[in-house]
């Protein structure tokens, strides 16, 4: 369970506490990515996406309750804001995500998804009118180089096989919505944090996906599931949202959204260690070259970045 204490400025106010949180995130985040896979065929992509968010509120409402008073008129003022991290962040990019990986491959997805940086970059420069240096472009293509190494098995002829599905279409419209999300975090008010603010868009993403989720149970009934897919749905809402989140939030109001926008490309290292630990798959020498060449390009551009505005820790 996530301690609030632990993501306290005094706890995370440093560049590297960011970047272990970010990539505490990514691992979380890549077994999210594992379990809609396995479960895309059991539980309706609306409806994992609903329960997941149900579950997750359940769990921060002991921490954000209390605090809901005492911050009234900063969430009246930000009402707009958080509704809109909410449609992004909450409702469209984790459903767009589990109705893609309906149809699409975990290679595809995971390929496709290292695209999220480029889609942060172009965000910043339309929203927020950030450029980026030339070193972090270079450490983003330094990392999808070693993404390109682990998908191609260390044989880059193979990426020239990979067959394209309808599910694909919906994972890269995910990616541009991630990066408003990111974006727009460094907008929310910082006495809005850490439990508090997760709690807040939780909830207004359970009311946006409720509509959506009662036309797909009138469609199709749900079924009770089973242990192991009760286990999985608990752990996407425990661990994929509530931990990951306030480790993303966290990170990327202490670095911004560029900055913490080529820590994504760690999601597909990540994802190559579960599937050697849950699937049994082998260790490959291509895997430690590309892991090694993921992490250089992380390193690269977050060297790079500028020193985070005081203003923008939360």
């Amino acid at each position: 369970m996530v301690c609030p204490r632990f993501f306290s400025p005094a706890a995370t106010g440093t560049r590297t506490s960011a970047f272990l949180l970010l990539a505490l995130a990514n691992l979380f985040w890549g077994g999210n990515w594992v379990i809609g896979r396995a479960l895309r065929d059991a539980i309706e992509p609306v409806t994992l996406n609903f329960w997941r968010w149900l579950i997750a509120a359940l769990i921060l409402a002991p921490f954000a309750l209390p605090g809901l008073a005492a911050h009234r008129g900063a969430i009246r003022r930000s009402a707009g804001l958080l509704v809109l991290l909410a449609l992004t962040g909450v409702a469209l990019f984790q459903t767009l995500v589990y109705v893609g990986l309906k149809t699409t491959t975990t290679v595809n997805a995971i390929l496709l998804n290292s695209s999220s940086p480029l889609f942060m970059l172009l965000c910043s420069w339309a929203i927020e009118r950030e450029r980026a240096t030339r070193r972090q472009i270079a450490g983003m293509l330094i990392s999808l180089a070693g993404i390109l190494v682990i998908l191609s098995r260390g044989e880059p002829g193979t990426l020239l096989q990979l067959e394209f599905h309808s599910g694909d279409g919906w994972i890269l419209l995910a990616m541009p919505i991630w990066g408003v999300y990111s974006v727009l975090l460094k907008r929310r008010p910082p006495e809005l944090g850490g439990a508090l603010f997760l709690f807040l868009i939780s909830v207004a993403g359970v009311v946006l996906l409720a509509p959506v989720f009662a036309l797909e149970a009138l469609r199709a009934p749900p079924r009770w599931p089973t242990a192991g897919e009760a286990a999985a749905v608990l752990y996407v809402a425990a661990a994929a949202s509530v931990g990951a989140f306030i480790c993303w939030n966290r990170g990327v109001a202490v670095l911004g959204a560029n900055a913490a926008g080529f820590t994504m490309h760690l999601l597909p290292a990540f994802g190559t260690v579960l599937a050697m630990i849950f699937l049994g798959e082998a260790f490959h020498a291509f895997h430690a070259a590309g892991v090694a060449t993921i992490l250089a390009g992380v390193i690269v551009a977050s060297r790079a970045s500028q020193r985070p505005d005081p203003r923008q820790q939360r």
